[in-house]
């Protein structure tokens, strides 16, 4: 038996024989061969090494900042958000699934340092859009299919380019706290605030007495860096599982087959590889299919499961960044205004 898409699929995805789907647990023991052999600088030194360079830049950002050159100015506030983004996009996302640490009992707190004293976001409610709807529930309508960074409300060219520049760094706590509020978490509540709290008063202190910034100067700088990956960060977001196959949760196929269809890598880029690490650019594909293993593992297994899908007749998909760009500006209507259209799965329980 095949699977089919509807005609209003923005893309065509080749038939696959749903017989000959390949077993996940053949690709886990060829995945696990490699953790083993792998040391702890692979599995996870080189993720901390690279949160080690970024916290030693941050005193050359702040002296940057501190300069008459606008130049200077200008280049300190870029890495600052360049920092900012390695911290609170790529290791709080790899924190969240317990990637940065062998040791579970220091996992949460990672998390939390990362995701709230750092992102300003609240760490529960990462956990729950994250772990437990948007990984086990990918491109499932309603449950897992990126649908939360819509906005049908928002012309094509203002959601892409403007609205997350100006919007996101401040929706960004007003978010969490009503998502807590809703949830009706309210110790949750005065935690994130407290923590989010403490990360914005250290940072807004240090660009006031080292950098020599106003209180509102301050305040001006600290929405500029954390602008300045916002539309990048959100286009990654939509980029590597809307408009691919979506599923009903009653046809929700076999995990190998949801994620080798649902999920795309884009390429690698010396920026955006630091700023968001590999497990959300070039290596999207593996981390979802083995959300526990660090970006530099999800590189290394890389060759591994483009072979192992290939060889099995699957989907690995790869397209580059402008070729999801124009996609989504051209087809934008479709995608992210209208309900996308769901693939019907057929032959597998």
């Amino acid at each position: 038996m095949r699977t089919k898409t509807t005609s209003q699929t923005p893309e065509v995805f080749d038939s696959v024989k749903l017989e000959n789907i390949p077993k996940y647990s053949e690709l886990t023991a060829k995945v696990d061969a490699i953790v083993k052999q792998s040391s702890w600088w692979d599995l996870y030194g080189i993720d901390w090494a690279i949160n080690t360079g970024a916290l030693a830049l941050i005193p050359v950002c702040l002296l940057l900042i501190s300069s008459t050159s606008w130049m200077n100015v200008a280049f300190g506030i870029f890495l600052l958000g360049w920092i900012h983004s390695v911290f609170a996009s790529k290791s709080g996302h790899l924190a969240s699934h317990g990637s940065l640490s062998t040791d579970r009992q220091y996992s949460r707190p990672i998390s939390v340092f990362f995701i709230e004293v750092i992102g300003s976001f609240s760490e529960e409610l990462a956990y729950d859009i994250h772990i437990k709807q948007h990984h086990p529930y990918t491109n499932i309508i309603g449950q897992g299919d990126s649908s939360t960074w819509k906005m049908p409300f928002l012309p094509r060219y203002m959601y892409m380019f403007v609205a997350p520049f100006i919007f996101l760094p401040i929706l960004t706590p007003l978010v969490s706290m009503a998502g807590l509020i809703e949830k009706r978490s309210f110790l949750g509540l005065l935690k994130y605030i407290v923590r989010a709290g403490f990360g914005l008063s250290v940072i807004t202190l240090l660009l006031i007495h080292v950098s020599g910034c106003s209180f509102t100067g301050a305040l001006a700088v600290i929405w500029l860096y954390r602008a300045i990956f916002s539309v990048p960060y959100i286009h990654v977001n939509i980029f590597q599982h809307i408009g691919l196959p979506m599923y009903s949760q009653k046809s929700k196929p076999v995990r190998l087959y949801q994620m080798a269809t649902g999920v795309l890598n884009l390429p690698r880029n010396p920026v955006l590889d630091i700023a968001f690490g590999h497990s959300l650019i070039s290596c999207h594909v593996e981390h979802h299919l083995f959300p526990k293993l660090s970006d530099n593992m999800c590189l290394k297994i890389k060759p591994v499961v483009s072979k192992f899908l290939k060889d099995g007749g699957m989907p690995y998909n790869e397209k580059t960044y402008m070729n999801r760009l124009h996609l989504f500006i051209d087809k934008y209507d479709t995608l992210m205004v209208n309900a996308p259209p769901i693939t019907h799965f057929v032959g597998i329980q």
